[in-house]
C-alpha cells in the first residue's frame, strides 16, 4: 500500500473518532450544565478539545450555547466538528479506491450535516442533546457501516490503528482532566461527578454492572485505565492497536516494524502490569503523561516509518 493512501485512511479514522468522542462529552456536560446552571464549568471540556488560553476559556466557560457553537460549528476553531468532519472526508475524498462506496457516503452525508447553515441555528434555539445526539448517530452510522463493508486487508488495519490511537489519548486525557478538577483527590467528588464522567465516554453501564459497591475514584480509574472489556479503556484500546498494527508485519520494512512494534509493546506492558494502586504511588497525572507520551511518540515513528514524513 502507498504511504500516502496508508496515511490518509489512518487520518481519517483519527478525525471520525476525535469527532465522536468530542460529541459526546459535549453532550453529557450539556445535561450535567442543567443540573447546575450557577457553579457548572466547561473549562476543563476547552482544556481537552481546543487550544483556547485561560482568558479566553474563562470568557465563555460558563455559557454552555457559546461553548457548543464553538466547538461544534466555528469555522475558525481548527478542532471544531465542523472542520474535523471536513478534514476526514477531504482524506477520505483523496482514497476513494481504498474505502467502499457506502463508507464514502456516510462520511459524505455527515459532512454536508455539519456545514447546513441551519445546524447553527438548531443549536441556538433548539434542545442541545437532541442535536448532538443525531450528530452522534451519524457517527455510529460510519463506524458500523466501515465495519461491515470493508475488507479485512492492509487499509482496515490503518483505519483501526487511526481509531484506536486516538481513543487511548482521549481516554487519557478526558481521565486526567477530569481528575486535575478535583485535585486527584481519590476519595473526592460526588456520585453525581463520577456518573457524569463515565456517561461522557459510555462507560456508565459498565460501572454499574462491574461496581456493585457504588461510586468509587479507584473504581473509576481501574475502570477506565485497566479493564480489559471496556472499549473505551486505555489498556483495550492499546491491545486493539497491537492487534492491527501485528498484520503489517511483512518482509519488507523489517526494521520499522520492529521499532514501532517495540514501542507499542512498551506501552502495552506498562498499562498491563499497573494496579490501581502502583498508579497511585506513581501519581495519576505523571502516570497518564507519560502513556500519552508515548502514545505521541508511537504516532510520530508512525509518521515517519510508515506515511513517509521527514
Amino acid at each position: 500500500m502507498l504511504s500516502r493512501v496508508a496515511d490518509s485512511l489512518y487520518w481519517m479514522s483519527r478525525y471520525m473518532e476525535r469527532t465522536d468522542g468530542i460529541l459526546r462529552v459535549l453532550k453529557i456536560n450539556y445535561a450535567s450544565s442543567q443540573d447546575d446552571l450557577n457553579e457548572f464549568s466547561w473549562k476543563p471540556v476547552l482544556r481537552i478539545f481546543t487550544y483556547l488560553d485561560d482568558e479566553q476559556a474563562r470568557s465563555i466557560a460558563h455559557h454552555s450555547r457559546a461553548v457548543l457553537q464553538y466547538m461544534v460549528t466555528d469555522k475558525e476553531n481548527p478542532n471544531s466538528v465542523y472542520n474535523i468532519v471536513i478534514h476526514a472526508r477531504e482524506n477520505a475524498r483523496s482514497v476513494q479506491d481504498h474505502i467502499t462506496k457506502e463508507v464514502w457516503q456516510c462520511l459524505n452525508e455527515f459532512y454536508h450535516a455539519v456545514r447546513d447553515d441551519k445546524l447553527v441555528q438548531l443549536l441556538q434555539r433548539e434542545d442541545p442533546v437532541t442535536i448532538l445526539d443525531g450528530l452522534i448517530k451519524r457517527g455510529l452510522l460510519y463506524y458500523g457501516t466501515a465495519d461491515v463493508t470493508m475488507a479485512r486487508g492492509e487499509g482496515y488495519s490503518f483505519l483501526n490503528i487511526g481509531k484506536f490511537l486516538e481513543r487511548s489519548v482521549q481516554s487519557a486525557d478526558i481521565l486526567d482532566v477530569k481528575f486535575s478538577d478535583v485535585n486527584f483527590d481519590f476519595g473526592s467528588a460526588e456520585t453525581t461527578y463520577w456518573k457524569y464522567l463515565l456517561l461522557s465516554i459510555s462507560g456508565y453501564e459498565l460501572y454499574l454492572k462491574t461496581y456493585r459497591s457504588g461510586f468509587n475514584a479507584k473504581n473509576v480509574v481501574e475502570q477506565i485505565v485497566l479493564n480489559e472489556n471496556f472499549p473505551r479503556s486505555i489498556v483495550y484500546s492499546i491491545n486493539q492497536l497491537h492487534r492491527y498494527f501485528q498484520i503489517l508485519k511483512g518482509d519488507r520494512n523489517m526494521d520499522a516494524f520492529r521499532k514501532v512494534d517495540f514501542m507499542i509493546g512498551k506501552i502495552k506492558s506498562n498499562v498491563k502490569y499497573s494496579t490501581v494502586e502502583t498508579i497511585m504511588r506513581q501519581g495519576l497525572h505523571p502516570y497518564l503523561n507519560s502513556v500519552r507520551e508515548d502514545l505521541h511518540e508511537t504516532a510520530n515513528m508512525l509518521n515517519q516509518y510508515y506515511f513517509a514524513y521527514s
